[in-house]
């Protein structure tokens, strides 16, 4: 595809960051969308420092691709975020507003920051923070929502607000959504949804199959799934299926299932924040089904190398000459 800021600036050769989804996105995803030619993103969320450096080494013993680690919640160990730049090329932050001790952190360990964000008045504090790339988050994304506004304005308006990269993120599920917000100047997409009906991601298969199978319309911004949810203190909202919030609405019972983890069985209660993974049985349907916007461009589950290619092959089309597009790109 053709070069923009981000892909310039991170070493990607395509303007795509897979998004942080938990424990769904294994090293083996993140490792496969990295060699693929976008950037693949691992999540340090629950996790210890140690656990953290084990994912990254498993990721990087699969690829020399680009490769990310998010960072959330406000109570952040600076050990970690210092640890992990010497290791990534993108440390990524989201769900505390925009710290220029933690950017010097990244910058000083060698790496690149990035922050994801729901408005532009946040937009700008990342910037004035040092940050290097910005995510703009519309209300159209899967999982937890920062912001209330639908996307292309949102991204418009920290366009014009903020001088460094900027990814558009929020029910892009398909080249020509991806070209869309190239055309509109953004620098590069950051996409979910897709990512988790991967043959690599630790989705639970039930999880990725009620992907498939949902079409346009299937999804809402909800708080039902806030319960053990350590984002949800601050904001308890999130997309997910509506055939999950209805599904848990009416379930009867304390437990709707399982997590195996160390040996142990954790039982997990209706309205869990914890998305059903491999490692997760019972009531799948009425779990934690997050999901964007853009669910009904999940069409089957595929290998993450298939998606990425497809992404940049569709996008591109979209984005030629006479296609009846111009990138719009600044």
């Amino acid at each position: 595809m053709t070069a923009t800021r981000f892909t310039e600036l991170t070493g990607c050769t395509v303007p795509v960051q897979q998004a942080p989804m938990g424990a769904v996105s294994t090293p083996a995803l993140a490792a496969a969308v990295a060699s693929a030619g976008a950037v693949g993103t691992l999540s340090a969320l629950g996790l210890e420092l140690d656990q953290v450096l084990r994912a990254v080494a498993k990721a990087r013993a699969r690829t020399t691709g680009v490769l990310a680690v998010n960072v959330l919640t406000e109570d952040v160990d600076e050990d970690l975020v210092v640890a992990v730049a010497e290791r990534v090329r993108l440390v990524d932050f989201f769900w505390l507003d925009p710290r220029p001790r933690l950017v010097e952190l990244v910058h000083g360990a060698g790496a690149l920051a990035s922050w994801q964000v729901g408005s532009a008045d946040e937009a700008r504090a990342a910037a004035d923070a040092g940050c290097d790339v910005v995510a703009v988050q519309g209300v159209e994304a899967g999982g937890h929502v920062r912001g209330s506004r639908p996307l292309r304005p949102l991204l418009a308006e920290v366009l014009g607000a903020v001088p460094v990269p900027v990814l558009a993120a929020g029910g892009i599920a398909s080249g020509p959504a991806l070209a869309a917000v190239l055309a509109d100047g953004a620098d590069g997409a950051r996409i979910g949804t897709l990512f988790v009906a991967t043959e690599e991601s630790g989705a639970h298969p039930g999880y990725k199959r009620a992907l498939v199978e949902a079409g346009p319309g299937t999804t809402e911004v909800t708080g039902a799934f806030a319960a053990g949810c350590p984002l949800c203190a601050t904001n308890a909202r999130a997309r997910v299926l509506s055939s999950a919030v209805a599904r848990v609405s009416s379930f009867d019972g304390d437990v709707v299932g399982t997590l195996s983890a160390g040996g142990r069985e954790v039982p997990l209660p209706p309205g869990a924040g914890l998305p059903p993974l491999t490692a997760v049985s019972g009531d799948v349907a009425a779990m934690a089904l997050y999901a964007g916007a853009g669910v009904a461009g999940v069409t089957a589950v595929r290998p993450a190398a298939e998606v990425v290619a497809d992404l940049a092959a569709h996008a591109e089309a979209a984005l030629r000459p006479g296609a009846g597009r111009s990138t719009g790109r600044r």
